[in-house]
């Protein structure tokens, strides 16, 4: 996998793939939405690990204004929302990612340091997946959808990096899940209010950690007034957008 750019071998695939499962989805008569649930054998109720990590969130901006009265609605929304939720969990698990949350109208994803093939820093691989998920979804989706009746998808994506704790809670042999706790999970989370539709925001930490080129050319301060501040220095944690996209010529 190359975090730099898109190789054209993978984007070839990854339009084959698109096709594909659009065929496959249109074949159905129902289709539940996708969704991944990893294997944590490792992780017992109550218990946790803690990595530095980078966390995403992705949200589909107006989800709840697109029309869904009726069975017909209904369906075409389930198989717009299967075909995208689909590929962004299959781009982040690509680039190394753990999918915990898909909530219907958005997902988490987590990316430690030192995975992914080849093995890179968590932040580099979250900021490549998101932008190959933004390349994908107007390059290979939207065309998808103006043959239909349901509008394109537009979505946001918000990144932060720290320590968190992956725990996994709830009650053995009936429902639990995994969660990640900590101050950069809670930023990415509350921080999607601050992004527009179609925009990557970064928190302060996974800003400082890309090439300082990129730094210089596809970041811009959203805000400073965010509500979260260092403990050390009581200096406010700014949020900044990323401009710079994939560049899908290939």
């Amino acid at each position: 996998m190359n975090y730099d750019g898109l190789q054209g071998a993978y984007w070839q695939a990854q339009i084959e793939r698109v096709v594909a499962l659009r065929e496959k989805i249109d074949a159905r008569t129902t289709a539940p939405p996708g969704r991944v649930i990893p294997d944590d054998d490792d992780l017992v109720i109550g218990s946790g690990r803690r990595l530095n990590l980078a966390v995403m969130f992705l949200d589909i901006s107006g989800f709840s204004q697109r029309r869904s009265e009726t069975p017909e609605e209904q369906l075409m929304l389930l198989r717009v929302l299967n075909l995208f939720f689909s590929e962004m969990i299959k781009i982040a698990e690509d680039y190394g990612g753990t999918v915990e949350k898909n909530t219907g109208d958005g997902l988490m994803a987590y990316f430690e340091d030192a995975g992914g093939e080849p093995p890179e820093k968590g932040v580099k691989r979250a900021v490549a997946s998101a932008l190959t998920m933004m390349a994908t979804n107007q390059y290979l989706i939207r065309p998808i959808l103006l043959a239909t009746p349901v509008p394109e998808v537009s979505f946001r994506i918000s990144i932060d990096y720290g320590a968190v704790t992956i725990a996994r809670l709830g009650a053995a042999q009936r429902f639990n899940a995994n969660v990640a706790i900590g101050a950069s999970a809670n930023f990415a989370s509350k921080m999607l209010a601050l992004a527009q539709p179609g925009e990557i925001v970064l928190g302060e930490s996974v800003r400082d950690a890309l090439p300082i080129t990129r730094q210089i050319l596809y970041t811009e301060l959203v805000t400073n007034e965010t509500g979260w501040s260092y403990i050390a220095t009581g200096r406010p944690y700014p949020l900044y957008r990323y401009t710079g996209r994939w560049n899908t010529l290939l």
